[in-house]
């Protein structure tokens, strides 16, 4: 059973920093702000997770805090991309090459203006 165990932290420790390092490297070359969130925010969330799988598989100790630090990285990761993602649009950070922009065409539209299919009433 240990040997099974230390088999899945290998894979998990292997797959996991192949995640994180696709994450840094998506940083790096990603144009804009909007793009850097979805590497960060996806790929390296997930790195993370990996990791913590390994922890959990090496250290029975860990095993409820493991999970407990999975359960908020997986739903503090989207929150917080989210959130600054939101904060740079409100701010006027620019996307490179946009090829469409629907929030823009939201605020720019005049408060009665049925641009979605509803009015206000």
């Amino acid at each position: 059973m240990q040997t099974f165990l230390q088999l899945i932290a290998i894979v998990a420790v292997i797959v996991g920093t192949a995640f994180s390092v696709l994450g840094v490297l998506g940083f790096i070359r990603m144009p804009d702000i909007y793009t850097r969130l979805h590497t960060t925010g996806k790929v390296s969330v997930f790195g993370v997770v990996l990791l913590l799988l390994a922890t959990i598989a090496l250290t029975p100790l860990g095993f409820g805090k493991g999970l407990v630090l999975i359960a908020l990285l997986v739903i503090g990761g989207p929150a917080t991309s989210h959130a600054i993602g939101s904060a740079a649009h409100r701010i006027g950070i620019p996307m490179k090459r946009a090829i469409r922009d629907d929030l823009s065409a939201l605020e720019q539209a005049p408060a009665g203006d049925a641009t979605d299919g509803r009015t206000q009433g």
